[in-house]
């Protein structure tokens, strides 16, 4: 549990986060651990006014650049004209994607790779073949279930079920169609209190929003008392921007950051515009080592994303296993929370490289990953429909949800999959208008 308005979750989590971002905190993670648990609040407000005052390890060698120098380094817009039909029908795929593949993730959510291989096997679905059914005991050696679980497990749905990783596509759907590219940061925050209810964000975006109605303006609602500034939360609003500017990393990367910059930081920033650029990307070839390619020229180098999502690369150029992948993976980034965006991007990049282009291989393999599951698998799947449009995701996972969706974003509960389709198809037919091409 990650509690924005308290500080038994806070102080540890912004002593987390310092230390993986190479500051010298010391024992000040173990301590500000030990006060939470023994409800310390005066020793947590000691241990914060500390934290404040960590100087960084004068030998740490990454360099991860601000929101403004991003903008510098992000690809130029390069519009690209395309066939229509073809186009209709990678769009209608990446919606489809997206939700199959979130649901698929959603109740083994925040589990361990070992833990989502035991309750599996339990259940009988070792490899993964379609949605998680639901056990009626836990097996040993698994913690928990996601709270969501009882709705949706194999069998227990007829609409996709209600997630914060299709709520942000929606959002980012709305906001394009209601300002088009010229959105601020600053109307992005006017529609989160809009369209969503506190309770239905999350880590970051919960400290963004609680900041924003404290009367804090961007870019300090990012900062302010937000531990989970590098965490994945950012990287699963991207999308709309990728559908939005098909073949245009560059310009759906932009928009990524103008909305990423409301919530998050660095390598928070970078899963957004990483994630935008590969979605864009997917939808001009079939090759998701080029969609990547066109994800990576969206994160600066020097950064800490960078050198993960090229050492993946690497290992896919020299013929590693995907088990070698997994494992070199763990190795690079076990220090970090389950929900950091980039062990999580890792994930995705992985399961994109050694899936096998094949819809439930490529998802599985996200999953069996641990970590946020349903995120991740979300974000494959959309890329993935992106990749080879809507024909390639098992119509038997298709029908299982209804091709609809249940939604806590204002104006959207149980709107049709085909209806969002369209609608990411005429924003796109409007920035190619727009380009001129």
């Amino acid at each position: 549990m990650h509690d924005v308005l308290d500080d038994r979750d806070l102080i540890p989590d912004e002593a987390e986060q310092l230390a993986t971002s190479g500051y010298q905190v010391g024992s000040l993670l173990e301590q500000a651990r030990a006060a939470a648990q023994a409800d310390d609040r005066p020793g947590l407000a000691k241990i914060e006014d500390q934290l404040a005052a960590v100087p960084r390890d004068p030998g740490w060698r990454y360099h991860e650049p601000g929101a403004d120098e991003l903008a510098a380094l992000l690809p130029a817009p390069t519009p690209v004209a395309l066939t229509l039909p073809d186009l209709a029908d990678r769009q209608y795929g990446a919606w489809l994607g997206r939700c199959v593949g979130n649901t698929m993730g959603k109740p083994v959510e925040g589990l361990t790779a070992a833990e989502v291989e035991t309750y599996l096997r339990a259940a009988g679905a070792w490899p993964q073949q379609g949605f998680v059914p639901l056990l009626d005991q836990l097996p040993a050696g698994v913690s928990h279930l996601h709270q969501s679980a009882p709705l949706a497990s194999l069998g227990r749905f007829t609409a996709i079920p209600r997630d914060d990783d299709l709520d942000w596509a929606l959002v980012g759907l709305h906001l394009l169609e209601t300002y088009g590219d010229t959105v601020t940061t600053e109307d992005i925050a006017r529609e989160w209190l809009n369209l969503l209810p506190f309770t239905q964000t999350f880590t970051a975006e919960r400290a963004a929003y609680r900041n924003l109605v404290r009367g804090l303006q961007p870019p300090k609602t990012a900062t302010w008392r937000n531990p989970y500034r590098e965490w994945i939360g950012a990287l699963i609003r991207a999308d709309a921007f990728g559908y939005a500017h098909p073949g245009d990393p560059g310009r759906a990367a932009r928009l990524a950051l103008t909305d990423a910059r409301l919530s998050h930081v660095a390598n928070g920033i970078y899963g957004e515009t990483w994630a935008a650029g590969l979605v864009a990307g997917a939808f001009v070839t079939r090759e998701p080592v080029v969609a990547l390619a066109a994800g990576r020229s969206c994160v600066p180098d020097g950064s800490r994303l960078a050198e993960v999502l090229d050492g993946i690369a690497a290992l896919a150029t020299d013929g590693a296993s995907y088990e070698e992948a997994r494992a070199w993976l763990d190795a690079h980034t076990g220090q970090y929370n389950w929900v950091h965006t980039i062990n999580n991007a890792g994930i995705i990049a992985v399961a994109l490289l050694w899936g096998e282009q094949d819809f439930v291989t490529t998802i599985a393999r996200s999953v069996a990953a641990g970590l946020d599951t349903d995120s991740n698998a979300a974000t494959v799947g959309s890329v993935f429909g992106a990749l080879y449009g809507a024909a390639a995701i098992p119509a038997e996972l298709r029908a299982a949800g209804g091709e609809r969706l249940t939604s806590a974003v204002q104006g959207f509960d149980g709107i049709e999959i085909t209806a969002l389709a369209e609608r990411s198809l005429r924003l796109a037919e409007r920035a190619a208008v727009g380009a001129g091409v």
